[in-house]
């Protein structure tokens, strides 16, 4: 849908855009339809000609949010090296930490998560995302860099955990310090699970 509205307008676009930052600064009730306007620079008829009302336009904001994170941590993960290599480049990687997760934030939301379609995008990204590093990290498993006794899928589910309540301590502390140090201890316990040479998968 939201391929459609950008090729039909950038108003559209723009709305959108706004609806995604005014979710992350404030949460789904404290967007409010004349927010999202300012924020775009657009009028009320512009907002309801592309949008049947603010709940149409949260789904499309939240959609391209799940979207975009999809993209960025495929990138992450998708990069040239060993699994570790990638799931460091993703856990590793320059973050707005004390804004928290755009995606973790709405699912802490009450709002959003009473609402089936504006839950499902969220739902599907963290599967998404725990699938996507379990496949990183089995394929690490079958290149020789763990143990037999390593588990992907625990491994990745952890990982989706570790990152997520980071941006808690962080954001509860007012100091990125918590989350990094997460991510620290996290890695150190991916190293850990690191085959001896020469050891049998």
């Amino acid at each position: 849908m939201y391929s459609v509205l950008m090729s039909g307008t950038d108003t559209a676009g723009k709305l959108i855009e706004a609806t995604q930052e005014l979710l992350w600064e404030r949460g789904y009730v404290g967007t409010s339809p004349r927010a999202i306007q300012q924020r775009a620079g657009a009028g009320q008829g512009s907002m309801y000609h592309h949008f049947g009302g603010k709940p149409d336009l949260a789904r499309a904001a939240v959609r391209k949010s799940a979207e975009e994170m999809r993209a960025t941590a495929d990138a992450d993960l998708s990069c040239e090296g060993s699994a570790r290599q990638r799931v460091r480049a993703y856990l590793s990687r320059e973050r707005s930490v004390l804004r928290g997760c755009r995606i973790g934030g709405l699912a802490q939301d009450p709002d959003v998560v009473a609402d089936p379609a504006l839950r499902a995008p969220l739902q599907e990204t963290f599967d998404w995302l725990r699938s996507r590093l379990a496949e990183v990290l089995e394929e690490g498993k079958n290149g020789g860099e763990f143990g037999s006794a390593f588990d992907p899928a625990g491994t990745a589910a952890t990982v989706v955990a570790v990152v997520q309540g980071g941006y808690v301590l962080a954001r509860s502390a007012g100091d990125p310090g918590p989350f990094h140090e997460a991510v620290d201890g996290l890695l150190r316990l991916l190293d850990a699970h690191a085959a001896e040479p020469g050891s049998p998968a």
